[in-house]
């Protein structure tokens, strides 16, 4: 087996990550638009086997490459975590939530909530026709405890690699 295909973990979809692979993801972690000369310099391959390398990983859903912005900075002066209480189909409540363009985050959850939701809204009015009128009326939806944040401390994307 060539080295730089070596086997070191399985993701959850199933995915191989050998040693390289994740260097590779520690590299765009770190700067999003490093050039993949650059990288392919860090982890020792060339510029096209980086390029396919990341587009590989890209296409099996294991990492995106996305601009991440301080909703503060951008308009959005209000973010909450919102405990939901469901019954029946936890997937079908999930979905709905998921399709609001204010949630960011949707995970079901074992204890004393059922789903876990993140939102970003411009405002407190928005937040609270959020959840009166919007979150709280899909069906299955029982009760909800909002959880709202007063200052974010520490807001990292950089695991998985290690």
């Amino acid at each position: 087996m060539r080295e730089d295909r070596a086997v070191t973990s399985r993701t959850g979809n199933g995915h191989l990550l050998d040693d390289v692979s994740k260097r590779i993801i520690e590299q765009l972690q770190e700067d999003g638009r490093r050039p993949y000369a650059a990288i392919g310099k860090a982890v020792g391959l060339s510029e096209a086997a980086v390029r396919q390398r990341v587009q590989r990983l890209l296409d099996a859903g294991v990492m995106q490459i996305v601009a991440v912005t301080d909703p503060l900075q951008v308009g959005f002066s209000r973010q909450a975590m919102i405990g939901v209480r469901a019954e029946g189909d936890l997937s079908a409540v999930a979905d709905r939530l998921a399709e609001m363009p204010e949630v960011d985050y949707v995970v079901v959850t074992a204890g004393s909530f059922d789903l876990l939701v993140e939102a970003v809204c411009e405002d407190d009015d928005a937040l609270l026709d959020l959840i009166s009128t919007r979150i709280r009326t899909v069906p299955g939806v029982r009760s909800t405890e909002t959880f709202v944040y007063l200052k974010l401390r520490k807001q990292l994307y950089n695991w998985g690699t290690r």
